[in-house]
């Protein structure tokens, strides 16, 4: 106790934080600027970390209406008699039962004559028992089904000018729009994009003709229990049986657990983006606090002849760090607040409940210990030089103190920061996998931007222009003069760059990705839905105007009866056999041909066009699906096709592109097996316009009011909808990067501002004009933007061609407007920025440098 009470007196620390008070009062405004570069980052931890909660919090309390009832069960097949027992079964244990069909077609606006493909969900009982469908007029979901009427999307109201009253056709009937569906369980705004919904009575389905054998319908049960059944557990109890008649539950716990899970992947990739833009003000930090410092060798040396020892001048500059740190910190998570209330707006297309707006305390202060914790780490680097000033610096100013730091200690502050880097990773992340993952791409790209910044000084060094006028020889070599900020530069505004450049290649990418495998003779629009009597009428149709058909497929439905002689009940019982029960459980809806087409590529086995009379078909399986199953090359599976048992051979496996636009099947047969199964039929065309497509449509939906029209233009238009609102959410996180870069370009501006004034006061007494030192002010913040941004666009390019190469497996074509426009856009908020401060620089006459 004695020693530690003599150490504290030898420290004295009152008179430490006397001191470290009595210096930040006269620098308060610089050091705040050590604070300002992490202010948006907190305040992003902060607004995502209390956005989290708040998610999960609504999650937890509205699942219910996500689902609209305590328990659905989905099939895709028509219940059997065994499957109906147990459906049946449950409603004597419920208090409220409803029943949904839903499948794709389409939809006629008979005002407008336009058409569209929707999704058509017919629905009979109280359903929602939780949450409701809002609509317009407010009651219209109370009474469309006894009108027999149709609620229709907003989105398709507007866009084909429909009104309540107004009528559709769909299929064979016509209904009057009773109301305008705004919101319905677990219905977001990108799913209304993708598949706008169309409610109608489910006893009018039959008449609109639209369920035909082959038709893709789901089916679903919806159950509300009384408090006395635990619709979780009971969807345990059942789920063999469930299984084993191919038959999905989904309870209120289970789509709650989904939705979070999803969400909460969302929150913690926008966390990790801020915490990114949090690392970057840390750089301005060090960097502010290194500049700082050498203002204050004199200062710290008189201090030092005063007795003042090494580490207690470190223990002050310590002290103004956590004191700011603090008071940056609180500012940060007090605009974290606010971002926080604007997070649902920007992501309302996304969610599909509504997020309160509450508070979270835990966050704000995890915010604030992370932004006092991280700027006392990223001051520890120019800090600890403090210690090394030696008293000299006040006898001659030219005597050069050792300020470098040893291996030793520089290396023990970068292992905090590391491990710093990985725990908060790890408390985003799921595993440590995934945590040294991100913490090695975090420092790898950090060592990329160093290492090409310090490149990019060296190559101006020693390649001078000497021959360039005297203004442009000026700004070039500020980029390697002392106090430059080439590196701290490169690092943050060319990070912020990546992110958002590659943001934009992306989505540019995922758009290609669709439109390359139509361009040429490729098809772009699907007819499906086709009963076999319609095959040559609607053939006849497309030909007549004016559109080739590029493909006809017929479809048939059939099942999987066993594999080598092994039964469903068989593979239940042997798990060593290692194929799975869903091989039997589910309808496969597969083709017959006598050739494979462009987007299938044989990889094992061999292929057999025609089966001859007697022999057994030889089939080809997708090669995914043939390894989830458990099945090879030479396994013998018996097909229910229709009842009639047909005996096949796996034949060979295929690499299917499932992203070509064509009609792709798991499972292939060769002609002469099936048929003359029941089925259905596929013709794919080509439009060479809009106009020409809008005007086939009408014809069709006219004549053929059972076929439903995937049209690509309108995937295009609805992917490039979703994609941009997705990445809009990402680059608003990302633009933090950028901003955090521009704010340490300013904060490195003002704090070095002395520098900047003797420097230019220097260049005004050798001779430059005000005009000359103003170009050369411009012209070092136009290189150093130039720097950060073409690095920053490199590695984007080089981030998307990767996923071009080895992801899409599509040619990388960058479009040159979106790279300048990124490379304009950061250079010229670089310039601005940079000269903000010039005209006062400017303004000091060349004898002030003479009286310091």
């Amino acid at each position: 106790m004695r020693d530690r009470s003599a150490k504290n007196k030898q420290l004295n620390f009152p008179w430490l934080l006397k001191m470290a008070l009595r210096d930040s009062r006269r620098n308060k405004s610089r050091l705040f600027l050590f604070i300002s570069s992490i202010i948006l980052g907190i305040a992003a931890m902060v607004a995502i970390s209390s956005f989290r909660e708040n998610l999960t919090t609504d999650i937890d309390r509205q699942a219910a209406s996500l689902i609209g009832a305590d328990l659905v069960i989905d099939s895709r097949k028509a219940l059997s008699d065994s499957s109906m027992q147990l459906v049946d079964s449950l409603k004597g244990l419920s208090v409220g039962y409803a029943e949904e069909k839903n499948f794709v077609s389409m939809v006629y606006f008979e005002k407008s004559e336009g058409s569209r493909l929707v999704q058509i969900r017919g629905i009979s009982g109280g359903y929602p028992f939780y949450g409701k469908i809002e609509t317009l007029p407010a009651n219209a979901a109370d009474a469309y089904q006894d009108e027999n009427g149709v609620l229709v999307d907003k989105t398709l109201m507007l866009q084909y000018g429909a009104e309540v009253g107004d009528t559709v056709r769909i299929g064979n009937s016509r209904f009057r729009i009773s109301g305008e569906s705004i919101q319905a369980p677990g219905q977001t705004g990108l799913s209304s994009a993708v598949a706008p919904a169309v409610f109608m009575p489910l006893t009018s389905l039959g008449a609109t003709g639209l369920l035909q054998k082959g038709s893709r319908v789901n089916y679903l049960y919806y159950y509300q229990f009384g408090n006395n059944i635990d619709s979780h557990e009971l969807a345990e109890e059942l789920d063999e049986r469930l299984e084993n008649e191919g038959l999905d539950a989904e309870s209120v716990q289970m789509r709650k657990e989904r939705t979070g899970r999803a969400f909460g992947d969302l929150a913690k990739f926008l966390s990790l983006v801020g915490f990114i833009a949090l690392l970057l003000g840390c750089i301005g930090v060090s960097s502010a606090v290194q500049i700082y410092i050498r203002e204050k060798i004199n200062s710290i040396a008189i201090l030092r002849c005063l007795g003042v020892s090494g580490f207690q001048a470190f223990l002050i500059f310590i002290i103004q760090v956590i004191g700011i740190g603090l008071i940056g910190s609180v500012i940060g998570a007090g605009l974290g607040v606010f971002l926080q209330q604007l997070i649902p707006i920007v992501l309302q297309e996304l969610l599909p409940v509504e997020v309160t707006l509450a508070i979270s305390w835990t966050s704000i202060a995890m915010g604030i210990v992370l932004g006092v914790l991280i700027s006392v780490l990223f001051a520890l680097l120019p800090l600890l030089s403090v210690q090394k000033i030696s008293p000299l610096n006040t006898l001659r100013a030219s005597f050069q103190s050792d300020t470098t730091n040893s291996n030793k200690q520089r290396g023990f502050v970068f292992g905090l920061i590391v491990l710093f880097i990985g725990v908060f990773a790890r408390t985003q992340l799921d595993n440590w996998i995934e945590t040294g993952i991100f913490t090695a791409a975090v420092i790898f790209g950090y060592l990329v931007l160093c290492g090409l910044a310090v490149a990019m000084i060296k190559l101006v060094r020693k390649y001078f222009p000497h021959s360039w006028a005297y203004v442009w020889r000026q700004g070039l070599s500020n980029l390697y003069r002392p106090n430059n900020q080439t590196v701290i530069l490169v690092m943050a505004i060319g990070l912020g760059t990546a992110f958002i450049g590659t943001l934009f290649f992306v989505k540019s990418l995922l758009i290609e990705q669709v439109t390359f495998s139509t361009r040429g003779e490729q098809p772009n629009m699907v007819l499906f839905d086709i009963q076999s009597a319609q095959k040559e009428e609607v053939a006849d149709l497309v030909r007549s105007a004016g559109l080739p058909v590029i493909q006809e497929v017929p479809i048939v439905t059939i099942q999987i009866q066993s594999i080598n002689g092994y039964r469903q009940v068989d593979v239940e019982k042997d798990s060593t056999l290692d194929i799975s029960t869903r091989a039997f459980a589910r309808e496969l809806r597969v083709t017959f041909r006598d050739s494979l087409i462009s987007s299938e590529k044989l990889t094992e086995g061999r292929w057999e066009g025609n089966v001859a009379e007697g022999d057994t078909a030889l089939i080809s399986l997708d090669q995914g699906y043939a390894e989830r199953i458990g099945v090879k090359v030479g396994d013998e599976i018996i097909c229910n096709v229709q009842g009639l048992l047909i005996p096949t051979k796996v034949g060979s496996l295929r690499e299917v592109d499932w992203d070509r636009v064509q009609t792709n099947f798991r499972v292939v047969f060769p002609k002469g097996v099936i048929d003359e199964a029941p089925q259905f039929h596929v013709i794919m065309t080509r439009t060479p316009n809009e106009q020409v497509s809008a005007d086939f449509q009408l014809k069709l939906v006219k004549r053929f009011p059972n076929i439903s029209i995937i049209d690509l233009k309108l995937i295009l238009t609805v992917l490039d909808e979703i994609i941009s609102k997705v990445s809009f959410v990402i680059q608003f996180m990302a633009a933090l990067s950028i901003i955090t870069g521009l704010i340490v370009l300013l904060s490195s501006i003002l704090i070095s501002k002395f520098q900047r004034i003797q420097e230019s006061v220097l260049l005004r007494t050798l001779g430059a004009s005000k005009k000359q030192v103003f170009a050369i002010t411009a012209l070092e913040y136009f290189f150093l933007g130039a720097l950060s941004s073409i690095a920053g666009i490199l590695i984007a390019l080089v981030s998307a061609w990767a996923l071009a190469a080895f992801n899409f497996e599509i040619p990388f074509r960058p479009d040159p407007l979106v790279i300048f426009v990124i490379f304009v856009c950061v250079t010229l908020l670089t310039v601005v920025i940079g000269i903000f401060n010039v005209n006062g620089i400017l303004r000091k006459p060349p004898l002030e440098v003479l009286r310091r």
